[in-house]
């Protein structure tokens, strides 16, 4: 497997530049209002004890300018870990440059190195510039299932 020196793993001192491309992902898909994270959030999350959240980071010229933050899951019909990958961004004036294949290669050598058997992801229906390229990549949706989410005021009444 070849490595593209452009991704590596975050490091703390990667951690306001991670949350900037976070930010700016929330703005990309329409919701800033719902993106809370704070540097304190993801430096406990991605560096803390037991850290739950995983993060490779993109360098053009020098500079941090994507990242893809996952974690891990797990799939009970194939009695092992996968990959979920929660947020993938490359700004705007760094993409075309194979940034993010290259992240999605890291991940893909994360699963294949572990013996991980998934790396999965979720993209809004409108964004057809990242559907495009997700399938360009091989990658197949899973229109069968349907993601259902509790937050906020409804969370709160089931779990009290």
């Amino acid at each position: 497997m070849t490595k593209d020196e452009r991704i590596r793993r975050a490091r703390v001192e990667d951690v306001p530049v991670i949350v900037e491309l976070v930010h700016a992902l929330a703005a990309y898909e329409r919701a800033p209002e719902e993106c809370h994270l704070t540097a304190s959030q993801l430096t406990a999350a991605l560096f803390g004890e037991t850290p739950a959240v995983f993060c490779h980071v993109a360098e053009h010229e020098g500079e941090v300018v994507g990242c893809a933050l996952w974690f891990l899951s797990f799939s009970t019909w194939r009695g092992v870990h996968g990959i979920y990958l929660e947020d993938l961004f490359v700004r705007p004036d760094a993409r075309g440059t194979g940034l993010g294949k290259a992240l999605l290669t890291a991940l893909a050598q994360e699963c294949v190195q572990n013996n991980y058997e998934r790396l999965e992801w979720s993209v809004l229906n409108w964004n057809t510039p990242a559907i495009d390229f997700y399938k360009s990549l091989g990658a197949t949706p899973q229109d069968e299932w349907t993601t259902y989410r509790l937050t906020d005021e409804a969370l709160t009444n089931l779990g009290a």
